[in-house]
């Protein structure tokens, strides 16, 4: 993600997040997973997304597999830091040590 103001950094962190959801919710076994983790149930995904925080909770569950991570930058055509600094943008947290 390049560099935005404040706003349009926001709208492009809840776009990557939404495509996502889109690659995860593709596949049943990729969103079966994410349901049984996240202890939603099929029926209460739709109300869950429009909740504050889900899509920041999107990206935490993303960031914290890094197979699922790596396929959905390739797929995106995002590189795999990019949904980190997404999800930083939308106001959590993801250490990363700095590698000289």
């Amino acid at each position: 993600m390049k560099k935005q103001a404040p706003r349009a950094a926001h709208e492009a962190a809840e776009a990557l997040a939404i495509q996502a959801f889109t690659y995860i919710a593709g596949d049943p076994e990729r969103l079966g997973r994410f349901l049984a983790t996240t202890g939603v149930g099929p029926a209460e995904i739709r109300a869950a997304s429009a909740e504050p925080g889900f899509l920041r909770g999107l990206l935490e569950y993303l960031v914290s597999d890094e197979a699922l991570l790596t396929g959905f930058a390739a797929e995106a055509g995002f590189r795999p830091e990019d949904p980190v600094k997404a999800l930083v943008v939308l106001g959590g947290s993801h250490w990363e040590r700095d590698v000289p």
